[in-house]
């Protein structure tokens, strides 16, 4: 049959075989075998069928909206809302995307906002995993959140990244070619105590022989390097800094060509996203790498799953998905070396 934008869901259900109750449950994936869903769903696609959103949000109280929320003059997130609306699209769902901008109380908007929107899911990689705020989103929405467990909102979903593996592997690195004294660039603020990977590092770096200073600095490449300038003229600057993004790391990289510093001579810079541009900056970037293809595609399975369950409508509801897990490597490139300092006392 050609493709028309106007076909109905009667031509869905007559070239299906099924009644329209069937065909618009087996179009939802709530009712029917796996096998039925995966036929209706297939002649609606080759059929051109399209379901109008407003009669599906009056008909079953969902609305195909699902929210994505980062921190956006993040590039590595930036990439990742882009992706995770790339994938919620072969979903036949549209996305929402807001900027938390790596501030609690804006992500606190966001998360009201998503709330009043009544979207169906939300997709986040949370500033303050920890925040009570989270709760504001209903029981029955589906919510998975990348990176940390929102601690707060039991039931969630989440896609877990191994930030003690990636962080340990940056401290060895930094700690076997000499660095004892480096500067951790973080993107989160003193009001954020739920987020681990500053906590983890400052634990980690202990042990090592490592003095850590914690820098805070906003996300955004510029902004970074004005707050890594400040590190960079230090009476005693730290020879490596350790950036728990990419967008920071870009932002060192400009620190130190405005004060005539060279990497990785005079300061070592790593990274924590391997953004397509890590290679390409001079010297390239070391960083530590995630697969950001399968973290995306781990973050729809366990939304579909939450969706599927419609938990929270019920006096108990089905426990959240187990947790995924995802691992990172180092990705050493020109960016650090021995320490110039310690190297000529070294002679």
């Amino acid at each position: 049959m050609p493709r028309d934008s106007r076909r109905t869901l009667q031509d869905v259900a007559d070239a299906a075989g099924l009644s329209l109750a069937a065909t618009s449950y087996a179009l939802r994936g709530t009712r029917g075998s796996a096998a039925t869903i995966e036929r209706v769903q297939a002649l609606a696609l080759e059929l051109g069928y399209r379901v109008d959103p407003i009669a599906r949000a009056l008909a079953s109280g969902r609305t195909g909206t699902v929210g994505i929320s980062g921190s956006l003059r993040d590039l590595w997130q930036q990439d990742l809302s882009v992706q995770l609306t790339r994938a919620l699209r072969t979903l036949d769902k549209d996305a929402t995307i807001a900027d938390a901008d790596a501030d609690p109380r804006t992500e606190q908007r966001v998360v009201e906002r998503f709330a009043a929107q009544r979207v169906d899911g939300a997709l986040v990689s949370p500033v303050d995993p920890s925040a009570e705020y989270w709760r504001l989103l209903d029981p029955a929405t589906a919510v998975v959140s990348l990176g940390d467990a929102l601690t707060a909102r039991p039931g969630s979903g989440a896609v877990l990244f191994d930030n003690r593996f990636g962080i340990g592997q940056v401290l060895d690195h930094l700690r076997g070619l000499g660095h004892r004294r480096v500067a951790l660039l973080t993107p989160s603020l003193p009001t954020t105590p739920g987020r681990p990977a500053e906590r983890l590092a400052v634990e980690l770096a202990a042990p090592r022989g490592i003095d850590l200073l914690v820098v805070p600095s906003p996300a955004s490449p510029v902004a970074a390097a004005e707050a890594a300038a400040g590190v960079l003229t230090a009476t005693d600057r730290p020879t490596a800094v350790f950036c728990l993004s990419d967008s920071l790391a870009f932002g060192v990289y400009r620190a130190a060509a405005d004060l005539g510093l060279r990497v990785p001579d005079d300061v070592s810079v790593v990274g924590f996203d391997d953004h397509q541009l890590a290679a390409l900056v001079a010297p390239a970037l070391t960083t530590v790498s995630w697969d950001e293809d399968a973290i995306v595609a781990a973050a729809v399975q366990q939304f579909l799953a939450l969706e599927s369950t419609g938990r929270g409508t019920g006096p108990a509801p089905d426990p959240a998905p187990e947790p995924v897990v995802f691992r990172p490597h180092l990705v050493v490139r020109g960016s650090t070396g021995a320490p110039l300092r310690a190297a000529r006392a070294g002679r």
